[in-house]
Formats: C-alpha cells, structure tokens, sequence
C-alpha cells in the first residue's frame, strides 16, 4: 500500500511535527513524501525510511496556497493509487488536509495518535478529542484515508533501514480558482518554523506587562533559535496574536525546551505545554500552578532575569 505524506520544512529540514507524521504513516505501507519548495531534503527524509518525494517547486506554486496544496495532494493520491494521505497536526496540516476532504468528498480525521489498517478499505483509529481531554476511538471507511498526527502524542521515530529515495519533480496544472487564497513570505520568514514545530518556544504571559514587553523575549527566542508564543489573556488584552497562543484553545506545542515567562499557568495553558520536553517558569509568585510543572523555576522578576540571560547569551 502507498501512504502519502504532506511534509512542512523548518528552515532546509523536515519539520519534527512532519517527522511524526512519517512515523505513524510507516505502519500503513510505504511512504512518500509531498514538498512544497525550492529542494527536497532527501537524505533527512530517507532516515525516516521514506522512498519516493515529490518536489512542488516555487516555479509552479509560489507561497502558500491551502487550496491549491489540497489540489495538489488529491491529484497526487490519485497518481500514485494512495490508501491514505496524512499531514502533521498543525495549522497548515489541518487546514489542507480539509481541503483534500472537500475537493475529493473524502472523510478526514484530525489529531489521529494510532491509525490500523483493518482490511479493506478501513483503519481503525484513536484520535484527541476535546483538546487531548479525551481519547476517540474510532472506524473510518473510506478509498483513501485522510488523517493529521497529533504533534503532541507520535513520537518521532526513525526507521530501522534508511530508504533509497527517488526525487520526482512535479508542476501541477492548477485552477485561478485555486490560488485566490495565497500567502507569499518573505524570505526572513520563509523557514517554516510554527508554534507547533519549534524545538524552543519562549512564551509570555500577563507578567510581560504590555506589548513592548516582548521585545526582550523576541529577542531570546531569536538566540536560542526559538519562537515566541503567549498565553490567553495575552491576546484576550489585543498584546499578541491568537496564531501565538499557547493552550486549550490555541496551540499544542512539543518543543525541546519550554521557557514560560510571567505565566501564571492556567489549567487550558498547561493542557498546551504538556507536551514540552523541558519547561522553565520564570515568575514572581513561588505558589504559582506553573511551578508545579517546571522541570526548573526561577523566582524573580522577568524583566531582569530575561535582560541577564540575554547578556550571558549574547557573550558566550
């Protein structure tokens, strides 16, 4: 059986958020690769026992377009007889995999942490419900499968025997109607690197003070190769964006290292940082809910332990 994988990219490499979603698809059958960019990373991808990527050059299809990737997965799932086509859990993942679902009138099912092929033209299935509060189990039948991984819940696995990959390089023939929605990035932001991907996440909270106080935590984030995510009340008071919330309702985040600043830790919060490798609370309260799931804590005020740890970073 054929399984094919949309694969998001952080900065040249495989996004780890798409490195789960090879994982799950392995036990599915043989897996091949989609990329939309300028190279493949083939090597990285073969350690994942990947066989064949296609390559969606930039030539073909500038920025990004939900649509026109959805397109393009279809007609590539239709090309190479596919049972299923996945993505990662993420913005982009979930978003296009839904166009797949409505352009093919295929079943699709999100957040997915095991997926068993059960005969036929059936998988058995145990999805997140209720923002990972609950655990779905699951049939779905249908010709070919559409699944996004949970980023928070698949490991990552190489495979045992690293593939022989073949790059192929495909330009779809693509509708108006297609590209009518488009992002183009610049290219200072052209890595790719989401909320939900990044190995370091540097969030802030009400204890940041006001939207000028991110800049410090930009800037760290930014030394530590990072990203910068923030609570709810942060953009419940208009700080920061919603696309940056950390949480229940925002996003599930999977970073090696976690650094929560001026963040009280809410129940919906942590339900969003559990899945962080190492989580640093920097806060002013010692009784405060996030301390009791820091792996470290610093008692102090962020706007000079931030500065301090910019400064050291800075010198080394």
């Amino acid at each position: 059986m054929s399984v094919l994988v949309l694969v998001e990219l952080d900065g040249s490499a495989p996004a780890d958020a798409s490195l789960r979603a090879v994982s799950l698809a392995r036990s599915l059958g043989d897996v091949s690769a989609v990329v939309f960019a300028d190279g493949a990373p083939a090597d990285a991808l073969a350690a994942f026992g990947v066989a064949d990527v296609y390559l969606v050059e930039p030539s073909a299809l500038e920025g990004y377009a939900p649509q026109a990737w959805g397109r393009v997965l279809a007609g590539l799932a239709s090309e190479a007889g596919a049972t299923a086509v996945l993505a990662a859990g993420t913005d982009r993942g979930n978003e296009v995999l839904a166009h797949v679902g409505a352009i093919t009138g295929l079943p699709m099912a999100a957040n997915c942490t095991v997926v068993t092929p059960d005969g036929g033209q059936t998988h058995r299935i145990v999805r997140h419900r209720w923002a990972g509060l609950l655990l779905e189990e699951a049939v779905m039948e249908a010709p070919v499968a559409l699944f996004t991984a949970a980023t928070d819940a698949v490991a990552a696995v190489p495979a045992q025997a690293p593939a022989t990959v073949q790059v192929h390089v495909h330009k779809p023939e693509l509708a108006e109607a297609d590209l009518v929605v488009r992002a183009v990035e610049a290219p200072a932001s052209a890595g790719g690197v989401s909320l939900a991907s990044a190995r370091v996440v540097v969030g802030g909270g009400r204890g940041v003070g006001g939207p000028d106080g991110f800049a410090p935590l930009e800037e760290l984030a930014t030394l530590l190769g990072g990203v910068v995510g923030v609570s709810r009340v942060v953009t419940s008071e208009g700080w920061r964006p919603h696309k940056q919330q950390v949480g229940q309702t925002g996003t599930k985040i999977t970073p090696q290292l976690y650094l929560a600043c001026g963040i009280s830790g809410a129940i919906q919060h942590i339900a969003g940082c559990a899945g962080a490798k190492n989580v640093i609370a920097i806060n002013t309260d010692p009784g405060a809910p996030i301390l009791a799931r820091a792996d470290y804590a610093v008692i102090g005020d962020l706007h000079q332990v931030i500065p301090a740890l910019v400064a050291a970073l800075r010198a080394r």
